[in-house]
């Protein structure tokens, strides 16, 4: 049984996908592109799929993965293209690795998190990133299930940084303000994700923004603790094999993604 291991985008509007729309859209394609999948066992067999750790509905990302289990060998770039191509453009499949190695979703640690914060000047997002840093503890609150929960966001916080550089500010896309923060999260029970973290700058700073902020995932893997950076999970199984491809630009970029210094 051969497992590949894939990475996938929610850009554009597809932001919005849920993860179970993701799926049947992904089940779909995997029919359409007639891969040889392996099923489960009983009497509603699924296909052998594996998520980890899938981003909020809502958020962008570049650094979604999953994992399939074929029952014939197949080149693993050959088949991200074909299923690339059944897939609806925003839902893009941008790498592909055979899986040579164990444990992808141990290998999930961490995340880094780009927010854009429309109309907020970007002083005031310096002052509250400031307040939010020098917070011992930062208490916010989430409904669940189960009622109002109450925990604390900051130590999961690696790194929360205000981007100020030339290339963020041309990259505006109005001549109004645009604040945009960078996020290094720890994953961590509870899970402590950007709006988490955007409720904190509002209880501790007052920074409320006056539209919804753009939250994109720019890359998931291996915090490295003394170095701030998030490696890419999928290096390992690539290394593995001497025959892979060099890293695409991709790859790159989100195997190099880190605390800004």
């Amino acid at each position: 049984m051969q497992r590949i291991r894939l990475r996938y985008t929610k850009r554009g509007r597809l932001r919005f996908t849920s993860h179970r729309d993701f799926q049947r859209a992904f089940e779909r394609a995997l029919r359409r592109a007639e891969v040889p999948m392996a099923y489960s066992a009983g009497f509603t067999p699924h296909p052998k799929v594996s998520y980890a750790n899938a981003a909020p509905t809502g958020t962008g990302s570049e650094a979604e993965y999953l994992e399939i289990a074929l029952t014939a060998p197949r080149d693993p770039e050959l088949l991200r293209v074909l299923l690339d191509e059944s897939m609806p453009a925003g839902l893009d499949i941008v790498e592909a690795v055979e899986a040579r190695t164990s444990g992808l979703a141990d290998r999930l640690t961490a995340s880094v998190w780009e927010l854009r914060l429309a109309g907020v000047d970007p002083a005031e997002a310096d002052r509250a990133v400031a307040a939010f840093d020098g917070a011992e503890a930062v208490e916010v609150q989430r409904l669940t299930k189960n009622g109002v929960r109450t925990f604390d966001a900051r130590p999961a916080v690696v790194s929360l940084q205000s981007v100020t550089t030339p290339e963020a500010a041309a990259d505006r896309p109005t001549d109004q303000p645009c604040a945009i923060l960078r996020l290094v999260v720890r994953h961590v029970t509870p899970a402590v994700r950007p709006d988490d973290v955007l409720s904190g700058l509002r209880a501790v700073a007052d920074l409320a923004p006056p539209v919804p902020a753009a939250v994109t995932r720019l890359a998931q893997g291996l915090l490295d603790e003394e170095t701030g950076t998030v490696t890419d999970p999928l290096a390992p199984d690539r290394e593995a094999d001497p025959a892979a491809p060099a890293v695409s630009e991709g790859a790159a970029g989100a195997a190099a993604a880190k605390a800004p210094a």
